[in-house]
Formats: C-alpha cells, sequence, structure tokens
C-alpha cells in the first residue's frame, strides 16, 4: 500500500496576523534553522511518501527558495515526485477559500499518480509522525475518512477551525464538532486526513462544483450529521504542537527545549530534514551569558541570552540583553539593547540601546527589514 501526500501551505495564513504578511504558514521560521513545512515534508519522506504535491496560494516566493528541487528531502530523484502546485495549476480563476477549494488545484496531479491513498496535511502542526501506521489503520477500519488527532488538549489553543473528535470502542468517531470540546474524552484534530484517492476526487468534483470549500465543515461535518461518511480516528500518542496563532507559535518554539518533546520530535531514526547552509560555527565571546536558549550556527554572540530561539547568521553586541524572545536569521541586536517578551522577524537591525518589551500572551512583532 502506497500513499501520495498533499500538504496545504497556506490554510492559516490569516490567524498567524503580521508573521505572514510576506511569506505563507509553510516558510514560517521555526525552532532556530527550521521553516514549518520542514516538518511535514520530512514526516512523509521518512513514511516512504516519495509522490507529493504542494498547495500554495500567494506569497510563496521564499518558500519556493527554501524548497528548491527537494534534494534535501530525497525528492529529487528519478523516482520521486515533487509538485508545487500554485493556484492557477489547474486553470482556476479565483484563490481559495478552504483546503478543500484549495483540493481543485491538484485535481489533475491526482489523476496522474499511481498510489490509490492520499494523506491531506497542514503545515501549522508540529511532531514526528509514521504516516504508514496511520494507513494500516485506515485500511483495516474500512472507513471511507480516517482523522489523525491527539488528546494533548491542554496544549493547543481552540479556533474556529479545530476538528474535535469523540471517537467509539471500535475507533470510529462516535460525535464531531468545530471548535468546541466535546468532554473529557475529545481528541484535537491534527489537520491531518487519509483517503482513498478516487474517493477524494469525488470529493473534490460534487462539493467546489457547489460553492463548498472546507473539507472539516462542509464535507465531514454535513456528511456525518446525515450518517453518509464512516471516519475512523488513528490517536497520535507523542508530543504536537500547534501553531494556530502568533501566541501559540510563539510559545511553541520554547518548547522545544523541554528533553521530552525535543527528543520525540527530532528523533535521530526519523530525522526532520531542512534546506543545508554552510555556516562557521557560532561565536561567543567572553562577554556573552546563555542560558536555556537555542542557538544556530553563524552566530556572534556577545551579550546576554535567556530563554532565547536565535537563527542563523544574528549578531547580538555586547551589553545587549535578550529574553523571552524569538530573533530570526540575519538580525543584528545592537549594543545595550534590551529585548524581551518578542518575535523579530529576518534581517532586522535593533541599534544601540533600544528598548522592546512585550507582553508574555502578546509579545511584540518587529517586521522583517524594519530598523528599530
Amino acid at each position: 500500500m502506497k500513499m501520495t501526500g498533499i500538504i496545504f501551505s497556506n490554510v492559516y495564513d490569516t490567524s498567524l496576523g503580521d508573521l505572514t504578511m510576506k511569506r505563507t504558514v509553510a516558510s514560517l521560521p521555526f525552532g532556530g534553522r527550521y521553516r514549518l513545512v520542514d516538518f511535514v515534508l520530512s514526516n512523509m519522506v521518512n513514511s516512504n511518501i516519495s509522490s507529493i504535491g504542494l498547495i500554495t496560494k500567494y506569497n510563496y516566493q521564499s518558500l519556493m527558495d527554501h524548497l528548491g528541487s527537494g534534494s534535501e528531502w530525497d525528492l529529487s530523484r528519478k523516482n520521486a515526485n515533487f509538485y508545487i502546485l500554485p493556484p492557477f495549476a489547474s486553470g482556476a480563476t479565483n484563490v481559495y477559500r478552504g483546503n478543500l477549494e484549495a483540493l481543485s488545484n491538484a485535481v489533475q496531479f491526482l489523476q496522474s499518480i499511481k498510489p490509490d491513498y492520499v494523506v491531506l496535511c497542514d503545515t501549522t502542526v508540529i511532531c514526528n509522525i509514521n504516516y504508514e501506521k496511520a494507513l494500516e489503520s485506515h485500511v483495516k477500519s474500512g472507513a471511507d475518512v480516517t482523522a489523525i488527532a491527539s488528546r494533548d488538549l491542554c496544549a493547543y489553543e481552540t479556533v474556529d477551525n479545530d476538528l474535535i473528535l469523540k471517537k467509539g470502542e471500535d475507533g470510529k468517531a462516535v460525535d464531531l464538532a468545530i471548535g468546541q470540546s466535546l468532554g473529557e474524552d475529545s481528541l484535537a484534530g491534527m489537520g491531518m486526513f487519509i483517503v482513498e484517492r478516487k474517493y477524494l476526487l469525488s470529493i473534490i468534483n460534487n462539493y467546489v462544483s457547489r460553492g463548498r470549500y472546507s473539507f472539516e465543515r462542509d464535507f465531514l461535518l454535513t456528511r456525518f450529521a446525515d450518517d453518509s461518511v464512516n471516519i475512523n480516528v488513528y490517536e497520535f500518542k507523542g508530543p504536537v504542537l500547534r501553531n494556530h496563532s502568533i501566541l501559540s507559535y510563539f510559545k511553541n518554539n520554547f518548547r522545544i527545549m523541554d528533553e521530552r518533546i525535543r527528543e520525540d520530535i527530532f528523533n535521530p531514526k526519523s530525522p526532520i530534514y531542512t534546506k543545508v547552509r554552510d555556516e562557521a560555527p557560532t561565536y561567543y565571546a567572553e562577554t556573552s551569558s546563555v542560558s536555556d536558549s537555542v542557538i544556530a550556527d553563524g552566530c556572534k554572540i556577545c551579550g546576554k541570552l535567556e530563554n532565547a530561539v536565535v537563527f542563523r547568521d544574528v549578531t547580538v553586541e555586547e551589553g545587549a540583553k535578550i529574553k523571552n524572545a524569538i530573533i530570526m536569521q540575519g538580525s543584528s541586536i545592537g549594543k545595550g539593547a534590551k529585548i524581551e517578551n518578542a518575535i523579530i522577524d529576518k534581517n532586522v537591525t535593533i541599534t544601540a540601546g533600544a528598548t522592546l518589551i512585550g507582553g508574555s500572551s502578546s509579545p511584540i512583532i518587529v517586521h522583517k527589514g524594519d530598523t528599530i
């Protein structure tokens, strides 16, 4: 049994506000050296999925630059297929509104491939999952659709698009809701579904032509309500980081410092791949002080860092103090600057003596390329 992978790159763009003004959610930097797309793409490759389509919407130039030919994920070989599917790929004239409507851009791709099953994935959910095990569960259940979900309800923020499920003893869904808990036994959908390819094509044809655009709301919820769809629930029990908002993204960057979460997500037996950059090792001056931080290579650290996530090629000058902050690639923090509870985007310059202090639940965001 083989699967094809479909990745949605833009579904939650509006939820992440200023962070996705000039980029897709899929290309949002995470954890010091990765992009969100790296996690779902690596999971697919590690699950022996070699035919993958990435559906885009807009602002995907940086995503294309990051992915290139897919060679870092071993997808540029002869017997692998990796396609970026822009909104105009199938002659569509309107930009899609939801994941079901987005699939209309992948119809030709889905018709041309051989695998019988398709796994649909958002890029906002970070985990290390084997989709082959989920496929085994799907085939064994005989269900129309398998929804991958987890019980980490305390670790996620309910948003309007969250699919909440309750499963029975046979593993089938007995109740569904959107953005509302179904009690203590609720499972939160992870934006990942497995469905038979021909069945998926029939769903796209029947629903998109009638103006329906959401896979969860317009298909699953309505068909479940009239007992015309059978949903298997595959429970994933590993750590799950959901990046559905600026706050959850901010907190999740620091959660990878938790040893249990870090060792599970960055399991060497199923590694997370990313674009390789040749950088010199990070330089730590005698004046530097670093605690509870993730720091990528190519940096120059002369100041004090506490609970910080620092990407490649960042300079922190002497006397600068950084606490509870994300500093993205190519940024420069001047002498004596003070930064706390902030997200500093790429190529930002913080001048000497500047002070930026946000709230723990409302971090300051400095836009890409700005000078403060």
